[in-house]
């Protein structure tokens, strides 16, 4: 196995998280490659539930110093990076631009950063982790890079002046798909030289290709918010009853919007069709997706902007071969190949929901065929070990290059 002798620190603001598969997944590919990582998070979890796969993250955990903060506890962070660092008089500008939180978190990160030999910091979301990443990163004299997502591009909460600032000085710049790396270009284009497009990966051996006897039916899984489309997918359950088809529906995750979805189900009168499990842990999400025919991922673009990136849910339905209907939204096109992987609706349409559901349920052909190509996509673009060469690639590239270009100058099939 290859080792990369360069310690990397991963700033998350909030880990773990229940929700972030994706990052425990990157987590466990980067160290199954050998690299050295320790993660630094800003906000202690919170979920109450974790999932069985951080079982197998071997990173040390440091929770920096949050919550509230108290004049001498920032005067002796001031005073143990200036003891460290000497002159913190150019780094004076970006720290005061900050939050006092984020700033202090940086001051810290820093002399942690030193202390501990890290060499490079990565952190997730555009948004405080990167704040903190860049911050701490200038201070210590290393490098960072980030993975911009969804919210942290799209909300209508982010200020562009900043994220144009992350994206200049950082050391390379991954996004999660090809919608996000042409929309970051369009809109950044004197920032983005080290901008590079890597996709989330899976570890394909915890997702087998299933067995095709599977419930009738459609599963959707996601954080119960507006940009997920769930309250779309009540409504084409709705649809395929007046139209004479009763068509079982398991909605799986938890958030803001759980009352205002019951309620919306007990109103179309479905509460016998749709049932909504709650969170369930990843071992509980894979068998209930393996297990049915159809899986919906019915996204939106949120009154305030936001989006979904490139739902993981999507990749390990089609990992498993459950045939996916989706949206037109951002990066899912990309995964959800219509007519070939899987089939696409417009956003918001819950009629051409119900009509692509039905015909999924009906055409047993169809959902083998969608199966197979499914499988095949995620195999050749989605396994998480492709992910960990690109990434590792990127750090120990002296200048950004693209993925596969880095790859190959690893001297590793990409």
């Amino acid at each position: 196995m290859w080792q990369c002798d360069k310690r990397i620190g991963y700033v998350l603001k909030m880990y773990p998280r229940f929700s972030e598969t994706f990052v425990v997944n990157e987590i466990r590919g980067r160290e199954a490659q050998g690299e050295q990582l320790e993660i630094f998070s800003l906000r202690l979890p919170v979920d109450g539930r974790f999932q069985e796969s951080l079982a197998g993250v071997r990173a040390p955990v440091t929770y920096l110093q949050h919550g509230s903060l108290r004049g001498a506890g920032i005067w002796q962070s001031l005073r143990e990076a200036q003891t460290v660092f000497g002159d913190l008089g150019p780094h004076l500008p970006d720290l005061l631009r900050a939050d006092v939180q984020d700033a202090v978190q940086a001051l810290e990160l820093a002399v942690l950063v030193r202390r501990r030999g890290i060499e490079h910091l990565h952190a997730h979301f555009a948004s405080a982790a990167t704040t903190v990443a860049r911050a701490a990163a200038a201070i210590a004299g290393v490098p960072y890079s980030f993975t911009a997502h969804a919210k942290d591009i799209f909300h209508d909460s982010v200020d562009p002046e900043d994220l144009e600032r992350k994206l200049a000085g950082a050391h390379h710049v991954v996004t999660v798909s090809d919608y996000n790396l042409a929309h970051l270009r369009e809109r950044f284009p004197t920032a983005c030289s080290r901008l590079v497009r890597v996709y989330n990966g899976l570890d394909l051996d915890r997702f087998p290709r299933s067995a095709e006897d599977r419930a009738p039916g459609v599963v959707a899984v996601g954080r119960l918010v507006e940009k997920k489309g769930f309250s779309v997918l009540v409504q084409a359950v709705a649809e395929l009853r007046r139209a004479g088809r009763d068509v079982r529906c398991s909605i799986v995750g938890g958030g803001e919007l759980a009352t205002a979805l019951a309620e919306q189900v007990d109103r179309l009168g479905v509460r016998d069709l749709v049932t909504l499990t709650g969170p369930l842990p990843q071992s509980g999400v894979a068998s209930i997706v393996a297990g049915t025919q159809v899986l919906a991922a019915p996204c939106v673009i949120g009154s305030d902007g936001n989006a979904d990136g490139l739902p993981t849910v999507l990749l390990e339905a089609l990992a498993v071969g459950t045939a996916c209907v989706s949206t037109t939204v951002t990066g899912i096109p990309e995964v959800v190949r219509d007519g070939e992987t899987g089939m696409l609706v417009p956003p918001g349409d819950p009629v051409a929901l119900a009509a692509s559901v039905r015909r999924l349920l009906d055409d047993a052909a169809l959902r083998t065929h969608l199966a197979d190509a499914g499988r095949l996509l995620v195999e050749s673009q989605f396994d998480g070990r492709r992910q960990a060469r690109e990434l590792r690639s990127l750090v120990e590239a002296g200048h950004p290059v693209a993925p596969s270009e880095a790859t190959r100058a690893a001297g590793v099939m990409a």
